[in-house]
């Protein structure tokens, strides 16, 4: 007999809200936008700091160490956080304020900087519908580390067996389903309330 369903953690960016890195950079040299993207890890760096492994403050000052030149690329990013953040996701409001109705509960997990997490929230009001929230840059573990699910799990009493994690990458989703959640890999709202419906969640189409 499978388990109910209780439980619906969510992923933020580009689940519930849109994220464009890019978006900080309005302003410059397309030319040296594509270069910064290309030559400097922006990846590495930024699941670093959602990580919190150290201070921007600290991390800024290795890159100012040993590539100066991006230093004003970094600075940008984290001034113009907000204008990165290009507004919900759609259909995702409707959905979770489905669910709410449903008597689910509802979590956040994401991976996010502790320094700009506060700017969620506007670019995206789903995010202040959760019964909780575990930012990655505050617990000092990103996914798909097993620490930050273990977090979630043992501070809002989740249950993986009667829970849907669901998340746009696929790396995150595995770490997820090896803890025993179901799963959903998020490709857009209609199709994450097919997958919730076929696994028991009454949400409409």
């Amino acid at each position: 007999m499978t388990t109910a369903i209780d439980t619906v953690v969510y992923d933020f960016g580009n689940v519930l809200v849109r994220w464009d890195p890019r978006g900080a950079f309005a302003d410059v040299d397309p030319a040296e936008v594509d270069a910064f993207f290309a030559e400097f890890d922006f990846v590495a760096f930024n699941h670093q700091q959602d990580a919190g492994a150290v201070t921007f403050a600290q991390a800024r000052a290795e890159v100012a160490a040993a590539t100066p030149r991006w230093v004003p690329f970094l600075d940008a990013y984290v001034a113009r956080q907000r204008d990165t953040l290009v507004g919900p996701v759609e259909g995702s409001q409707d959905l979770v304020e489905e669910l709410r109705g449903l008597g689910l509960r509802l979590y956040g997990l994401t991976n996010w900087w502790a320094d700009t997490f506060h700017h969620a929230q506007d670019a995206a009001p789903a995010i202040g519908l959760m019964d909780g929230v575990v930012v990655s840059g505050r617990v000092r573990a990103a996914k798909p580390d097993p620490e930050i699910f273990q977090h979630l799990i043992d501070t809002y009493d989740v249950d993986p067996a009667r829970s849907v994690f669901v998340d746009d990458l696929p790396a995150n989703v595995a770490a997820a389903r090896a803890l025993g959640f179901r799963t959903v890999q998020f490709t857009g709202t209609p199709a994450l309330r097919a997958s919730l419906r076929e696994l028991g969640v009454p949400v409409g189409p």
